[in-house]
């Protein structure tokens, strides 16, 4: 069931997950295509957040989009209620901020990211090149996790409570907390017409899946449902985002992730659970959260015959 509707304001608009986008020719979305996406998602019932650009929009834009509830995704910290960076911030923000950088950068990142921590409520890491990652990196990227890990535990031991989506969003997890492209979330491109997510219009801008005038008409929607996914509706790597996106570039399924993004996800999972464990010896946290269960695997697809 939908609830989310996302709206590219531009071709340029800031990426704020694992696609790229490369596009450097200014292309605003028209203001009536604006009104009628709105309109969309009132009529919907859905929570609408714009993404930006670089660049400030002219005033009537801002007047259409204030209109209506809705969450800020910007390149800029002004009235932002997510900040996307490429680099390291270096002044105290009061919003969520992503930071995306590929895996060469990432493993360097012990110190910038521990640092930020400290300036953001929440810090969103997100590796853009997951699907490069080799058994050397996978060892690279346990150690660096384990190192976090160290950094976080000792920030709650102060009495914070910093959020890395790397290490505590298992923690605070029941369920699957994917990103729910194609089921939960849709995006409206400046072209008008709808996408499974950003980087499927950015890939291709002939995948739509419907327009503002006929209305949505997703293939095979139940695809990208948890309970149609055959491995990921066993897991509970919960904090994994199963990018649909990646999935399709990776297996050929929308529904099935492949190996690294599997085995990123459980080392993440698995980095979560000693943290719990080891913020717990400080004191009393989460309670009524259940504990994370020691697993033998990295990937779940070699428990497939189990399942």
């Amino acid at each position: 069931m939908l609830q989310y509707l996302v709206i590219l304001l531009d071709d340029t608009s800031v990426s704020y997950c694992h696609y790229e986008n490369s596009c450097r020719e200014k292309n605003l979305i028209p203001i009536e295509t604006l009104r009628q996406g709105i309109r969309f998602g009132m009529m919907e019932n859905l929570m609408i957040q714009c993404v930006y650009p670089d660049y400030e929009l002219p005033w009537e834009y801002a007047e259409v989009i204030e209109s209506i509830d809705h969450s800020k995704i910007k390149p800029v910290a002004d009235q932002a209620d997510v900040l996307v960076v490429s680099d390291p911030i270096v002044e105290i923000v009061d919003v969520p901020v992503v930071w995306r950088l590929n895996k060469t950068r990432l493993f360097d990142a012990e110190k910038d990211i521990c640092e930020m921590l400290t300036k953001t409520p929440r810090l969103n890491v997100v590796i853009t090149d997951i699907d490069s990652f080799t058994d050397e990196d996978f060892e690279r990227y346990k150690a660096l996790l384990e190192k976090l890990s160290e950094s976080v535990e000792q920030l709650y031991a102060e009495g914070k409570s910093p959020q890395l989506n790397l290490l505590t969003d298992r923690m605070m997890l029941k369920e699957m907390n994917n990103c729910g492209a194609g089921d939960t979330c849709i995006t409206l491109a400046p072209n008008g017409k709808f996408y499974v997510c950003p980087a499927f219009y950015y890939e291709d801008k002939k995948d739509f899946v419907g327009d503002l005038e006929h209305g949505l008409d997703i293939k095979n929607q139940q695809l990208y449902r948890l309970t149609y996914a055959p491995i990921c509706r066993h897991c509970d790597a919960y904090q994994c985002k199963r990018c649909v996106w990646m999935n399709r570039r990776t297996t050929l399924e929308v529904n099935t992730p492949g190996h690294e993004q599997c085995v990123l996800a459980h080392l993440e999972r698995n980095a979560s659970r000693d943290l719990l464990n080891n913020i717990r010896k400080h004191g009393t946290f989460l309670p009524e959260q259940e504990e994370i269960i020691e697993i033998d695997y990295l990937d779940p697809f070699d428990k497939r015959d189990e399942w």
